[in-house]
């Protein structure tokens, strides 16, 4: 294979890992949904297939690429035609990809400690690790990877972006260090969002290679302005680890608020299991994170928001002069007149696609703690998945008194005769509130993640907000609802804003 040809091929491999990475999808469930074989994307990121380009279609329209797999794909098979002749297209196809590189053989992290710290308009993570040789051979090299995502659940619009403006290694200014001295580095793929770097364990004075037996901390930092890092900064458990903690560091002044989610490999996602732990220190807020033995493959994402946001979030989340409806674009929101908010959801074949289910759950949960960072539901809150641009029957509500309704594949099958009036504001259209007709109790038939069927009655504020959840999975807005024309009342003149629904009538 010729050089070029050797560096499309891992150029793809590379892209596509990011982008699953992204996506939070394990190999197994991304092949589900491309419809391949659950080994066949395993095949292609070892080098052990080609991908075709169906697949490269595929999977940049189910990972929302923006085109970066397809363009990769396209440049290796022009390149691979131009060297090999059209008479040898049927020995190219079955030729294997290179393989993309792999951990070191016999490492274990016996502490991955990181450090993110946010000031002055750039992030400076800190990462220091302790690695014990376990194997029989020196390790002379580490792998090391910078991954950015300005747009958490938009990676369309953070592609354009970073084609527009990728990241360069002068301004990360990457530095390296092994027990305090220089170690020198190596690019593997440079990449517009991300890079794969080997640290090598040597500089201009020497080299100090890791013999087997011993062990020893490395230390590797960058930085990265606010244009360009999203708000998540993702633990990725790619060697045997003893101990895994994350530092938070953040402007207390910018008052912000943290939390956390963990995904498998399995596809399995939740909330961190212990929550994050918080103190004020030299006018930082910072919120910390540890877990022990943590299993392998597993991802911990953190994520935060800013109450009084620098720039850039200044002018798209929280500024005084941004309309409610921007600040819910600017976290990832679909506003109306989005094609996704007029479509019905398509349902989950459970308990086949759990893997599925729990990942957009995940983002749900993730959705609502951004909102609920930049305003005050007094009457509870849900988002519906069409809402963050993903067209799956899924939704989650939280009730006015905290507690949380999962809702996958939900139908009403029921409504009460007794109907009520009460005012609603929707996330794709917040600049608004409207007074909308609903039943005062609802019966819903609804999965759960294992496919059990099970029917729920909900009443009052519960069905309102269950209610205006299935509404979206149907592809309604509650204007629909409302008598015609609807009559719309400008977020500035709604009274109403704080208090919770006013239920004084037996259902």
């Amino acid at each position: 294979m010729s050089e070029e040809r050797t560096q499309l091929a891992s150029a793809f491999v590379a892209e596509l890992q990011h982008w699953r990475d992204v996506a939070g999808l394990s190999r197994k469930a991304l092949s589900e949904r491309l419809g391949y074989d659950p080994s066949y994307v395993g095949k292609i990121e070892s080098g052990n297939a080609r991908p075709t380009a169906d697949f490269s279609r595929r999977a940049d329209q189910h990972l929302k690429a923006g085109g970066a797999l397809v363009r990769l794909w396209t440049e290796y098979d022009q390149a691979s035609r131009q060297f090999n002749g059209a008479a040898a297209e049927s020995a190219r196809a079955a030729e294997p990809v290179e393989s993309a590189p792999q951990p070191a053989v016999g490492l274990v992290v016996e502490h991955d400690h990181a450090v993110l710290t946010y000031q002055d308009g750039m992030y400076r993570p800190v990462q220091r690790r302790k690695l014990r040789n376990v194997g029989s051979e020196p390790v002379t090299r580490y792998l090391i990877r910078i991954s950015v995502d300005r747009y958490p659940g938009d990676p369309e619009r953070s592609n354009e972006l970073y084609r527009k403006h990728p990241l360069t290694w002068d301004e990360l200014d990457l530095y390296a260090l092994h027990n305090g001295e220089a170690m020198t580095w190596q690019a593997k793929h440079d990449r517009d969002a991300f890079k794969e770097v080997w640290l090598l364990f040597q500089n201009d004075h020497g080299r100090f290679p890791l013999y087997p037996g011993e062990s020893t901390w490395i230390e590797y930092g960058y930085a990265v302005s606010d244009h360009k890092w999203g708000t998540w900064f993702q633990r990725a458990v790619r060697l045997p680890t003893r101990r895994l903690s994350v530092e938070l560091r953040f402007p207390a002044d910018l008052e912000p608020a943290a939390w956390g989610m963990e995904t498998s490999m399995a596809a399995e996602a939740y909330p961190l299991r212990t929550a994050l732990q918080q103190c004020e220190e030299g006018g930082f807020r910072v919120y910390s994170w540890a877990t022990d033995d943590p299993p392998l493959h597993a991802r911990y994402r953190l994520e935060w928001n800013f109450r009084r946001a620098p720039k850039p979030y200044k002018d798209e989340v929280n500024s005084t002069d941004a309309k409610p409806s921007e600040k819910m674009a600017a976290i990832g929101i679909a506003q109306m007149g989005d094609p996704i908010l007029s479509q019905v959801a398509t349902p989950f074949d459970l308990p086949r696609e759990a893997d599925a289910a729990r990942q957009v759950i995940a983002q749900l949960y993730s959705a609502i703690e951004r909102a609920s960072s930049i305003h005050n539901f007094a009457k509870g809150l849900g988002v519906a998945a069409p809402q963050i641009g993903i067209n799956r029957a899924a939704a989650l509500v939280r009730t006015a008194d905290g507690n949380v309704i999962t809702l996958l594949n939900p139908v009403v099958i029921e409504e009460s005769d007794t109907k009520d009036e009460q005012y609603e504001g929707c996330w794709s259209f917040f600049d608004v509130r409207g007074k909308v007709p609903r039943p005062v109790a609802i019966h819903v038939e609804h999965q759960s993640i294992d496919g059990v069927r099970s029917i729920t009655c909900f009443e009052r504020g519960d069905a309102r907000l269950v209610g205006h959840e299935v509404d979206h999975l149907n592809g309604h807005l509650y204007i629909r609802r409302m008598i015609q024309p609807p009559n719309l009342v400008p977020v500035s003149e709604y009274r109403g804003t704080g208090e919770p629904w006013n239920y004084t009538d037996a259902v």
